[in-house]
């Protein structure tokens, strides 16, 4: 039986819609956080099945996997970072899985604030939606920030201010553009990132294994003393071995949340995909072979072709300038492979570029998705005739500027600082999906309505989420503890002022509105879904009115 099939037909969710308004009025503060936009003043579904799997396979890798990985080396050594990556991981995919149920049931274009919103509290929506929005209006002059690190590498002749203003008029453009340019070109900067990633892992085993100009078969001479196994971080300020140990194992985890923050990324290209419920979980289901082959793999090589204790690595606060970004650009250097290291270093350029245009996209849905529901002010809820929400553009492109505080201190060290808030904004994100999640599960268990008839079942619930909540939290609230070794002000300000400005935010919209916390029997899993699933409906008529396609056409929409 279809999933269409197994839910009430149009009449009945009309009915139980109007019959539901004075619930609406008690629990939720205003009808925009139910009710879809009009199709033709919001944003478009032009994403295709192709774009959206690439997107999800290749778009959110950048500066935390390609450059932030030297740090958690250096701190962790090859085994710390192993073992902090892969349990990040598993983490990461429990979230991704949870957002996919709840993405793939009701696909709005509100993003994973709409959730928040509609199954906890509009509050907790409120402070989700402007955390997530800080978030990206950080993480998108880090990326920015990062490729001028990048190209430091071949000449600090130029002023880093002028590839600033570069960069950031190119992804400025792409995104007025639409989502079709956007997703079209964000498809190939994906495409590219995942053919140089396997490059990058065979070369990096190749190197390993004895392939290198020096014929050197390196093993796992790097996981041994006193490269390896495990990092002593802060061991001249703890005095003791194992402690440092442990300090560097739990350094990783902070870093590999950042590499992994981004993922959830897919939560909010579902209010522009075409057919989301069929696209989405598969989307989902390739996170996992991501999330294994790039992240945990990348590592592992990583760790055995880079010592740990090589100086030339970038680590936060340390580098010079023009200092190899990436961990594969010094593989290449320690291994005298000539030439290659240039043309791996213009990959990583494109890595974070394609970083910083998605990161721009995102902080400018999610402004929209807020003004939508009332959350933000109306002026950027505004479309034009392309779908792209123009003043939430503008707006977020103008944060892009604070790349220029690495005019007064280093790269390096602007890069730690925005690392220390996006993951903490990042780690917010994480935890609000998980419990959004966890009171949707609720939500259709005391609606009488089965999981089994979603269109996407998240594995592993609820105990799933429940443990990638409490994981989060765990590393959330201990990942800024270096800074008390010894205590530095900056870096105990990033690390930690995301967790206040939220409690902020959701307590002064909850005192100003006086909302509550939604009871499970009364949250609208209806309100919005009849047009999703027309509109979902008339997109696949049009599909089926093309007629059959030819053998290529269906591998190049595989793709």
């Amino acid at each position: 039986m279809s999933f269409d099939e197994k839910h009430e037909d149009k009449q009945a969710a009309d009915s139980a819609a109007s019959s539901s308004n004075g619930v609406r009025d008690r629990y939720y503060t205003n009808e925009e956080a139910l009710v879809e936009p009009d199709e033709k003043e919001s944003l478009h579904r032009g994403l295709s099945a192709r774009q959206i799997s690439m997107i999800a396979l290749g778009g959110a890798i950048g500066t935390g996997l390609i450059i932030g990985s030297g740090t958690a080396l250096v701190r962790g050594g090859p085994l710390g970072i192993f073992l902090g990556y892969s349990f990040v991981g598993f983490i990461c995919y429990l979230v991704m899985v949870a957002l996919g149920e709840m993405s793939a049931y009701l696909p709005h274009k509100k993003g994973f604030p709409g959730y928040a919103t509609r199954f906890v509290d509009p509050a907790f929506g409120f402070a989700l939606g402007w955390n997530y929005v800080m978030k990206y209006l950080i993480v998108t002059p880090n990326n920015v920030n990062a490729a001028g690190v990048v190209i430091q590498y071949w000449t600090q002749k130029v002023h880093i201010s002028v590839w600033m203003v570069i960069f950031i008029a190119f992804i400025f453009f792409v995104n007025l553009l639409g989502i079709r340019v956007f997703g079209e070109l964000e498809f190939w900067f994906s495409s590219i990132k995942v053919i140089t990633l396997i490059g990058l892992l065979l070369m990096g085993i190749i190197i390993d294994l004895g392939g290198n100009p020096r014929h050197d078969r390196i093993g796992f001479r790097y996981w041994d003393a006193p490269d390896g196994p495990m990092g002593k971080y802060l061991q001249n300020q703890v005095h003791n071995d194992h402690l440092a140990i442990f300090l560097g194992f739990w350094s990783t985890l902070t870093n590999a949340l950042f590499a992994y923050i981004g993922t959830e990324l897919i939560g909010v290209t579902v209010g522009e995909a075409q057919a989301p419920r069929k696209n989405i979980p598969i989307a989902i289901r390739r996170t996992f072979f991501r999330i294994l082959i790039f992240y945990v793999g990348g590592v592992f090589v990583i760790g055995l072709i880079v010592p740990s204790t090589d100086q030339t690595l970038f680590v936060a606060n340390k580098s010079k300038a023009g200092a190899a970004a990436s961990p594969f650009v010094v593989a290449t250097t320690l291994a005298g492979i000539k030439v290659l290291n240039h043309i791996i270093n213009a990959a990583i350029l494109l890595f974070v570029l394609s970083a910083a245009n998605s990161d721009l996209y995102i902080g400018t849905r999610t402004l929209y998705g807020l003004a939508v529901q009332g959350q933000a002010p109306k002026i950027f809820a505004r479309v034009n005739r392309m779908g792209v929400p123009y003043p939430a553009l503008f707006l977020c492109t103008a944060f892009c500027f604070l790349v220029f505080l690495n005019v007064s201190s280093s790269s390096a060290k602007v890069f730690g600082w925005f690392v220390n808030l996006v993951s903490t904004f990042g780690a917010i994100t994480w935890m609000c999906i998980c419990y959004t999640h966890i009171r949707f599960m609720k939500a259709l268990k005391a609606q009488g309505m089965s999981r089994d008839v979603l269109p996407y079942k998240a594995p592993f619930q609820p105990w799933g989420s429940w443990f990638a909540l409490i994981a989060t939290a765990i590393i959330t609230l201990f990942k800024g503890f270096d800074t008390f070794i010894p205590f530095k002000s900056d870096t105990f300000v990033t690390s930690y002022i995301g967790l206040p400005i939220f409690l902020v935010f959701y307590a002064g919209y909850k005192l100003y509105y006086r909302s509550v916390l939604i009871p499970s029997d009364k949250v609208d899993l209806i309100t919005g879904k009849r047009e999703i699933d027309e509109e979902e409906e008339r997109f696949n008529q049009q599909q089926e009115a093309r007629g059959p396609r030819t053998r290529w056409q269906k591998i190049w929409e595989d793709l």
